[in-house]
């Protein structure tokens, strides 16, 4: 009873003190997406040889940053709310996150219209704050069960029905949709449940006191305090403020257009030798592809992979003439 009445209670004048400490560390993790997604728009932009979106390192990176976000968001519904949820403060929140990430999936449909953002980072946390509301007040070792549980299914099942974009956000599909950013229900929600249980176990620990001692001493400390007070407005702001420079910046220099022709020529090198031919057939014959592939401007379906009928008509067209070249017998077939 005493539970449900938690869950039911506004709390909205008996606001706990922060922990500047969790401040801090929201700031660090603001400051590695940035950092993460500068270096990706580098890459799509030309400006870096690596792919940023599959090198296995950069992956690594940027999981972890996600891990770190989700884990804080559970911890920061046990410190806002963990005493009773107080629904002005967090409707207000959870409204908030919802309208940005509605911006996100109309400003990437915009520009990334093919891989655009439909359930992100910032529509993971409105949807799973919310899920999350209960696991505050059950029994730790129950959302620690469910949570484990969560996070472990992601690993054992798999079914192609979630390929579909409708079920994706939910997970468990075993070709990836493709898209710019995706944060599935499992197994990320387990991670806000794991975060939820750390901050409970510790409340009214000597860990809880000794982190509450914890206050930023010098200024590179505050300003990630700051930055982490207003890590969803940066969330928001700070990609377009990098596309506004990168973009035209490539555009410039032609460094996107460089960067996609070489991986082009390196990729289609590859495959060709890997079927026989020789190198130097070869090298004619992907110089041949490139030029009709930027003749007809087919650059956003090679590498999306979202190949219409026209599409794949002039790409077949270009292959045969490619083919012709380096094998002239096959001109009358």
């Amino acid at each position: 009873m005493g539970e449900a009445m938690a869950l039911s209670a506004d709390r909205s004048a008996a606001t706990p003190p922060r922990l500047p400490v969790i401040d801090i560390a929201r700031g660090v993790a603001i400051v590695a997406m940035v950092i993460y997604h500068c270096s990706w728009d580098l890459s799509y932009y030309g400006f870096l040889p690596v792919d940023v979106g599959y090198d296995p390192g950069w992956v690594l990176f940027a999981r972890s940053i996600l891990f770190s976000f989700m884990a804080l968001v559970g911890v920061g519904l046990v410190l806002g709310h963990g005493q009773g949820v107080r629904w002005k403060r967090f409707w207000k929140r959870t409204l908030f996150i919802a309208i940005g990430a509605l911006l996100i999936t109309l400003g990437t449909w915009i520009t990334f219209p093919q891989s655009f953002v439909y359930f992100g980072v910032l529509h993971a946390i409105a949807l799973f704050s919310l899920l999350a509301l209960p696991f505050l007040f059950t029994p730790v070792w129950l959302t620690a069960l469910v949570g484990g549980a969560v996070i472990g299914l992601h690993f054992v099942y798999r079914d192609a029905l979630f390929n579909n974009v409708a079920l994706s956000w939910i997970g468990f599909w075993d070709v990836p949709p493709l898209t710019n950013d995706l944060v599935p229900l499992f197994p990320w929600f387990g991670v806000v449940l794991a975060g939820i249980v750390a901050a409970r176990l510790a409340r009214g620990s000597r860990l809880e006191a000794g982190l509450a001692k914890i206050q930023p001493r010098n200024g590179a400390a505050r300003f990630l305090g700051w930055m982490g007070r207003w890590s969803l407005v940066i969330y928001l702001v700070h990609q377009p403020l990098l596309l506004a420079v990168i973009a035209p910046l490539s555009m410039a220099t032609g460094a996107q257009n460089a960067g996609r022709e070489l991986d082009f020529l390196n990729s289609c090198q590859t495959s060709c030798e890997a079927t026989g031919t020789t190198p130097a057939l070869c090298a004619t014959y992907c110089q041949c592809g490139l030029e009709g592939v930027i003749r007809d401007d087919l650059w956003e379906p090679v590498y999306s992979g979202l190949v219409s009928a026209d599409d794949q008509a002039k790409l077949d067209a270009n292959n045969r003439q490619c083919s012709v070249l380096i094998y002239p017998e096959l001109a009358g077939e």
